[in-house]
């Protein structure tokens, strides 16, 4: 749990957009004194049984066929890490990256308040949470990846008005400054045998780079791109 000392520390950051963190018997928010959000991966259990996750297919766009599990993932775009869970509940071990502190901090309350829920326990202990640039992570690993996942597209897909509203909170946020072609690049620079990219159905390729093939759904794409390493 956050202590007194960084909420406030936090809060005064997020004065000047009228905005604050605030602990809630739920967990901790993000609030403007009207609408509230929160990461809360509770709402994620009907996807995570083992029948359900087969059928993913961000599952099926991310394992690479032939190796072991679990294969060691980095969502460079981490949001509120539903994505992350989904792969982690499949067995990969994700290491998640978020650029800004505030979803970073509401996403790792989030994971601590999982943790203890035994639905979730085994796959959260398979992700782990860096709070800073992934561009710049990326190109200094001491590691490499099997996949790095991107989704440049958070938070824009929600359909519902209300959440619309409240995705506007983060949206009033710091945006990452990298461009779509330096995401890409440094992604390449870690060195994996995949990078798996989410796009809008209808949407361009990311920097305009083709993947090596796509998997198609109702309204999502995923482009895969893959590394002979």
């Amino acid at each position: 749990m956050i202590s007194k000392e960084k909420l406030q520390e936090y809060n005064n950051k997020l004065a000047g957009i009228g905005l604050a963190l605030e602990h809630t018997a739920e967990g901790l928010k993000l609030t403007d004194g009207e609408l509230s959000i929160m990461a809360d991966f509770r709402e994620m259990l009907p996807r995570l049984k083992q029948s359900n996750l087969q059928r993913e297919m961000l599952v099926k766009a991310a394992r690479i066929k032939g190796q072991e599990m679990p294969q060691l993932l980095v969502d460079a775009t981490a949001g509120f890490g539903e994505d992350s869970l989904i792969l982690a509940a499949a067995g990969f071990k994700v290491r998640l990256y978020e650029f800004d502190e505030i979803i970073a901090v509401l996403l790792q309350d989030c994971m601590e308040r999982a943790a203890e829920i035994p639905e979730l326990k085994d796959a959260v202990g398979r992700m782990e949470l860096v709070c800073g640039d992934s561009v710049a992570g990326m190109k200094n690993l001491d590691y490499k990846p099997d996949i790095v996942l991107l989704d440049p597209m958070f938070p824009a897909r929600q359909k519902s008005a209300l959440i619309k509203k409240k995705f506007q909170l983060i949206q009033r946020l710091e945006s990452p400054c990298s461009t779509e072609i330096e995401l890409l690049n440094a992604a390449e620079a870690a060195e994996p045998k995949r990078i798996v990219i989410k796009r809008p159905l209808k949407g361009p390729y990311l920097a305009d780079r083709k993947p090596s093939y796509s998997l198609e759904g109702k309204a999502i794409r995923y482009d895969c791109m893959v590394y002979a390493r």
